[in-house]
């Protein structure tokens, strides 16, 4: 089981949680879908739960921002800082926007939501008592982050201002274009970007969450009244599907044992 106790490396995606009109509807759902854990925070984080596998931190479900109620329900992927302050300035400077200044959450860290140029929205969160995911790439748990977006050069380059990204094209430069990213110096690839501008959709930051069988997760998740957006599909990666959640929030799920093809390498 792949688990983490410190704080995650700048840049890299280290917490994932939805906003949504009804917690209690949603812990119901996700609790069912994914086997969580799903636990009430203190009074004082504003009706925010924590979802848990395995006694450790997976992903969150909060509550709409006050007077937000008409915002539609998303999953969030926060990225890791040192100090959320300076990536806020580099998130300014690189013309991305910062939707508020960065702000302290009780003693667990401090934190703020931005988006990039073309309008990819994303949090950052500077770890002080909560470190973020305590879990990853097992089943319940996140395991990969990918941005679809229409401005795909000028992604890249943003996301290298701010975090210092490199990038590994796998894509075939015509039908599927795609990149890896990671940090600095470092070969391990963290999450994708990818090039969304046929499909005339906003951009986003999609959440993968990993599963032991995406066929009867799919199953169960339409019986819990969400919608199949596409899949099961088989792929180099896994087998996936892409579920709209019964609040709306758009997430994906994959079986990385099941993986078919080869991985490809770029054009």
């Amino acid at each position: 089981m792949p688990t983490r106790d410190e704080a995650w490396p700048q840049g890299t995606p280290c917490w994932i949680d939805c906003q949504v009109d009804d917690t209690a509807a949603a812990r119901d759902f996700y609790r069912t879908l994914f086997g969580w854990e799903v636990q009430d925070g203190p009074a004082e984080a504003g009706g925010y739960l924590m979802a848990v596998l395995d006694g450790r931190p997976a992903a969150g479900i909060g509550p709409k921002p006050e007077g937000m109620a008409g915002m539609p329900s998303v999953w969030t992927t926060y990225f890791a800082a040192e100090r959320a302050d300076e990536i806020a300035e580099r998130v300014s400077k690189s013309g991305g926007q910062v939707f508020m200044p960065p702000f302290d959450v009780l003693d667990v860290g401090r934190m703020f939501i931005a988006a990039d140029p073309a309008g990819g929205a994303f949090g950052v969160w500077e770890a002080k008592a909560h470190h973020g995911a305590g879990v990853f790439n097992q089943h319940g748990a996140y395991c990969w982050n990918e941005l679809h977006t229409p401005a795909y050069e000028q992604a890249h380059e943003f996301y290298n201002q701010v975090f210092g990204w490199q990038y590994n094209e796998i894509g075939d430069g015509e039908t599927f274009i795609y990149s890896t990213f990671a940090l600095p110096g470092d070969s391990h690839e963290l999450g994708g970007l990818m090039d969304a501008s046929a499909l005339g959709t906003p951009p986003y930051w999609l959440t993968w969450i990993q599963v032991d069988d995406t066929d009867g997760c799919l199953a169960t998740a339409t019986e819990l009244g969400a919608s199949v957006i596409m899949g099961p599909d088989d792929s180099p990666f896994g087998r996936t599907g892409i579920l709209q959640a019964p609040q709306g929030e758009v997430f994906g799920v994959i079986d990385t044992a099941k993986a078919v093809g080869e991985v490809p390498t770029g054009s």
